[in-house]
């Protein structure tokens, strides 16, 4: 995958990093590529990355839900959403491509994301879902359920960025540190998972093809945001 794939009647880069980039510099990287998508100077983006261990706080983010403060570094996102855990074994997915020409349309767009990522699972034997008024992907667990990859979005000036994170073999235990999602998995029952726990053996080079081979049907497709596919996504994304 290398810059200037072409998909769709679209040109979007492709950009895989093969070491784990720091988020600081990566939220630099993408807000940077925001403005020249905006202006018109770069094509659009999709970003395929890991982080160092740490956890970010987006726009609904509440301190009591920080339960390990000092376990690793916290950051203030931007985007939309509570705590989540980002590292290694997690493939994260920056998604930068311009909404003014794709519908304007944020619920939408939030839709074709977890569209991407449940198509992107069945690849692997994974039945993933939506739950309504939780953004991100769940699988069943037992008798029960896990969230395997999150959501979290941010548009600039109709462009977006930020946007999902596929578990793959990350150490689940970081994620007691805090209450991911806004949701207790103590009192909700809903918890964490990854591929690596549901039995199956990815690499990151797996899921990265994966997600390739299901980007256009997915985004080139506009039967994928017909209005009665998308009722009860939550409109608390951040937007500036």
């Amino acid at each position: 995958m290398g810059p200037g794939t072409a998909i769709g009647l679209d040109r979007i880069e492709w950009r895989a990093s093969p070491a784990a980039v720091p988020y600081a510099e990566a939220v630099a990287e993408m807000e940077g590529r925001v403005a020249a998508i905006r202006a018109g100077t770069a094509p659009e983006l999709v970003w395929l990355l890991e982080h160092p261990p740490l956890y970010t706080a987006g726009t609904s983010a509440r301190d009591e839900d920080l339960l390990e403060p000092g376990r690793f570094p916290v950051y203030r996102a931007g985007r939309g959403g509570h705590y989540t855990y980002h590292g290694p074994g997690q493939r994260v997915v920056y998604v930068m491509l311009d909404l003014a020409r794709r519908g304007a349309d944020v619920r939408c767009y939030v839709h074709q994301l977890e569209e991407w990522g449940i198509r992107a699972l069945a690849h692997f034997g994974v039945v993933g879902e939506r739950r309504e008024g939780r953004v991100g992907i769940w699988v069943r667990v037992g008798l029960g359920e896990a969230k395997i990859a999150a959501i979290g979005v941010r548009v600039r000036r109709w462009v977006t960025y930020h946007g999902m994170a596929i578990n793959i073999d990350p150490d689940l235990d970081h994620y007691r540190g805090i209450i991911p999602c806004g949701i207790d998995p103590e009192l909700s029952g809903h918890g964490v998972t990854s591929l690596a726990a549901l039995g199956i053996a990815a690499t990151m080079t797996d899921v990265d093809i994966a997600l390739r081979a299901t980007f256009d049907p997915v985004f080139g497709s506009p039967s994928v945001c017909a209005p009665e596919t998308i009722t009860g996504i939550p409109t608390k994304l951040a937007h500036a």
